[in-house]
């Protein structure tokens, strides 16, 4: 059954499109230069020629596909604008083609926070809460994860965070909520197995790692694992707001007042016990997290 992966050039995409040949599924992979995708097309994948806000070319790429995997998202940053148009409009555009292409499984990724209470906070919250609402009452067996940060070697925020104690001497902290880390390649093989499985594990599951750190918490792990002593401070609350209001001055910082307001509004946590026990994956400790994140070589 050939997966479709929308979102698979990305940070996580990348590991998903592994994941699934590595399960030897067919895979497209839909990116807006093809020709610049040899790495896929070396796995043997396919790779077509689309965008999301392209609904035609959701539709020419959703043909003959058997399970969609939706991976798309905007940071939380992003312009608001944009954020509806490729994640909302975008994700209506993709149900719409599965559906018309009689796909059978769709796994969508969502994110770890989103819900009736954290819907009406940001732009992004609330597109992630359209994606959610969308894909349930599509008909179509599905699967939806919400993860907690992303962490891995090759992209998200964690590269920057290691960079940042490895070579300078003053650390600044930004937020005091906790977290709940989960490892790429994990991300990865949930979604693999939500399409291989035999049956549709239909669903909301929460995705996280087992630890659970506060950001100070997460500055001295690094510290630890990079054998560097630095000296760290909490930027103020008050400051990270009038830095977000003068960005969002900014056309492509236009919503960095509401990453500030989801860094703040709770701890992105869960009880990863409920997709542990559905798909027999148990998530990377955070030490070895980093110790991979910070090996040379």
């Amino acid at each position: 059954m050939t997966v479709l992966v929308v979102g698979g050039t990305g940070f996580v995409g990348s590991h998903v499109v592994h994941a699934l040949r590595t399960e030897e599924l067919p895979v497209r992979v839909l990116a807006r230069r093809p020709e610049r995708q040899e790495r896929f097309q070396a796995w043997g994948c396919e790779v077509v020629q689309g965008d999301m806000t392209d609904a035609e070319s959701l539709r020419r790429a959703a043909e003959g596909t058997a399970a969609v995997v939706h991976l798309v998202a905007l940071p939380p940053f992003a312009n608001p604008a944009a954020i509806q148009r490729v994640m909302e409009q975008g994700t209506r555009d993709l149900v719409a083609a599965a559906k018309s292409a009689g796909v059978g499984r769709f796994v969508l990724m969502s994110a770890l926070g989103t819900g009736e209470r954290s819907k009406d906070l940001s732009p992004y919250y609330r597109a992630k809460w359209e994606e959610e609402a969308e894909v349930s009452a599509s008909g179509i067996p599905h699967t939806i994860f919400r993860p907690s940060f992303i962490f891995g070697r090759d992209g998200g925020m964690l590269p920057g965070l290691v960079s940042l104690v490895r070579w300078s001497p003053l650390n600044p902290v930004v937020g005091t909520k906790r977290l709940q880390p989960i490892w790429v390649e994990d991300v990865a093989v949930y979604f693999a197995k939500a399409v291989a499985a035999e049956r549709p594990l239909t669903g909301t599951y929460e995705l996280g790692g087992p630890d659970v750190v506060t950001f100070a918490e997460l500055n001295e792990r690094i510290r630890r694992a990079l054998g560097k002593r630095r000296l760290s401070f909490q930027v103020p609350t008050g400051l990270l707001r009038a830095g977000a209001a003068a960005g969002s001055l900014l056309p492509p910082l236009r919503g960095a007042r509401d990453g500030v307001a989801m860094l703040e509004f709770e701890d992105n946590v869960t009880d990863i016990a409920p997709a542990v026990a559905a798909f027999g994956i148990e998530p990377t400790r955070l030490d070895e997290q980093l110790r991979r994140a910070t090996a040379r070589g």
